[in-house]
């Protein structure tokens, strides 16, 4: 007897010891936690995504990524008559490069909002750059804790190179069970502790080494990039899929059984006008063969039959560039089904994965139909605007973000979907013209998006070596809002209220409305923007839209 209970007091040892060392660092202050949503400085009764969510991975000064979601306000309470959408992904569910009025939040949140008139509508974004499925899957519990009537989720391109992914430099772990045990330990003081002196002891800088491997360029997507080649079907590869797959069972695992319906989607990305940023040497008779096939081509000759064969070895050789390069060809010559077949083959070879291979789609499909999810298929959507049903500038800036048309196009996709579910009992349709019209998003903000997205154009991955970026000068007062945006002369609100007041002066009764609107939803707390915005609708006779200003008016007062 004596010998167990000297055994059990043995044990308890240890672990009173830690329980005493947690609470003392708590105690302390040591530390901190970084919760998904935080209460509303301005007003308690609103609360928010956390902006800066991404330093809850990181150790302190550590080499935090300049990510964060943007703010956008729901009700800590959520209201009886309350309707809440939450949407999760990666940068293209934030709406980059324009900001949230280009999100899927953004697009859905004035269509949603008239759709369900008697309710009180809010479409909340918890997306931001750079981050993949074990983010979202961490977000999972506190998100569900906020009750959303549904969920809709757009994530997958940054599965390998995307903060925690198995190939990039902000990884925690080595493998998916090691990064699980992170993300539930991450909260700890003692692992703060841990994590915080093994930083220190061990940190080297980042910076510098990326710096010197990428001609000194300082750019997220050079910095996040440690294996700058992942071949197909190689153990990294099927590394990422697992992971992405293993993540998306738990995040769908935990939404039924809070039965909270999901709607996921499909991803796309620009496979006619994006070439592959990085591949195998093109074989020496690869080259010759497409070289004589162009020229062949351009004598008006007939190159059927020698361009089946070249097909055949080209898919054969696995090279990225050589299946991009003859995708094109069959695309100038209205082959649409073997252009398809080469360009997504380019895509999947691509050995700096920034663009998730199709079988990241085959996945989500899978999934889906595992966990009754609904299915997005934006994908579709995007090949159905695109001639030969290829995606390429027509939808696309650069390799995967949407353009305005795209990302109207991408949140029309999930309306559709949400609709055809029939989950819920009421339902005021708002056509697809109508809601492109109503979208919040200004030009001076599409002049931002277009400033970013030449900036990003001027470095790794798209260019060898840093360029100048030199930007076309603004041909208007809006565009000339959006330059100093992005030279950070102003602020977004400044933007915004600068915007109201050249259209004020220009008597531009709808996009005053635009402005006024946006306002009101950024301070959804201030009594005198939602009241202006309520009158403006009136006024313009549109009582139905003026209820969720009305209804913030009285919260306000009420505070």
């Amino acid at each position: 007897m004596k010998v167990w209970l000297f055994r059990i007091i043995a044990l308890c040892i240890p672990i009173l010891f830690f329980v005493i060392l947690e609470y003392s660092l708590r105690l302390a202050n040591y530390g901190q936690s970084y919760p998904l949503f935080i209460e509303n400085p301005a007003d308690t009764a609103y609360k928010l995504p956390r902006p800066d969510i991404v330093k809850r991975y990181f150790p302190r000064n550590g080499d935090v990524p300049s990510v964060s979601i943007e703010a956008n306000f729901f009700r800590a309470q959520k209201p009886q008559n309350g309707i809440r959408f939450v949407v999760q992904g990666g940068s293209t569910a934030a709406g980059f490069p324009y900001g949230f009025g280009a999100s899927i939040a953004g697009m859905l949140d004035p269509r949603l909002k008239q759709t369900f008139p008697n309710h009180y509508v809010e479409t909340v974004n918890t997306s931001l750059a750079a981050v993949n499925s074990y983010t979202n899957l961490d977000m999972v519990d506190e998100i569900i804790e906020q009750q959303p009537d549904a969920v809709l989720i757009y994530m997958g391109h940054n599965e390998f190179l995307g903060i925690l992914g198995v190939g990039s430099n902000y990884t925690a772990a080595n493998s998916r069970s090691s990064t699980l045990l992170f993300l539930t330990l991450k909260n700890l003081r003692i692992f703060q502790l841990m994590q915080n002196i093994y930083h220190d002891v061990k940190h080297t800088d980042r910076d510098e080494t990326s710096n010197s491997q990428q001609g000194h360029s300082n750019t997220f997507m050079a910095k996040v990039a440690k294996h700058k080649s992942i071949p197909f079907e190689s153990d990294l590869y099927h590394a990422g899929l697992d992971q992405f797959s293993g993540n998306l069972d738990l995040i769908l695992e935990k939404y039924r059984w809070a039965n909270i319906p999901v709607f996921i989607s499909t991803l796309t990305s620009n496979l006619l006008d994006q070439a592959p940023f990085s591949s195998a040497p093109m074989p020496e008779n690869i080259r010759l063969s497409l070289e004589q096939l162009i020229e062949s081509i351009k004598q008006g000759k007939q190159v059927q039959q020698r361009l089946l064969q070249v097909s055949k070895t080209v898919e054969e050789s696995q090279n990225a560039f050589a299946n991009f390069q003859l995708g094109r060809i069959f695309y100038s010559l209205n082959d649409a089904k073997n252009a398809k077949k080469h360009l997504l083959l380019a895509k999947d070879h691509d050995l700096l994965r920034f663009r998730a291979p199709e079988a990241i789609n085959k996945i989500i499909l899978a999934k889906a139909l595992k966990y009754d999810a609904v299915i997005i298929d934006a994908q579709k959507r995007f090949e159905l605007r695109s001639k030969h049903g290829i995606v390429g500038n027509n939808l696309m800036l650069e390799h995967l973000h949407p353009n305005v048309e795209g990302y109207f196009l991408l949140s029309d996709a999930f309306y559709q979907g949400i609709k055809n579910a029939k989950i819920f009992s009421e339902w005021q349709n708002v056509e697809p013209q109508q809601a492109w019209q109503q979208k919040l998003l200004l030009p001076a903000e599409e002049y931002f998006g277009f400033a970013k997205i030449l900036q990003l154009k001027t470095d790794f991955p798209f260019v060898k070596n840093r360029t100048q970026l030199t930007l076309p000068a603004p041909q208007n007062w809006e565009q000339q809002l959006g330059l100093d945006l992005f030279e950070k002369k102003n602020d977004w609100l400044n933007m915004v209220q600068k915007s109201q007041q050249g259209y004020m002066n220009e008597n531009n009764i709808q996009q005053l409305l635009k402005t006024q609107l946006i306002i009101a939803d950024a301070l959804p707390y201030n009594f005198e923007a939602n009241n202006k915005a309520a009158e403006l609708l009136e006024t313009l006779g549109q009582k139905k839209r003026a209820s969720t200003y009305h209804q913030r008016q009285k919260w306000a007062l009420q505070n």
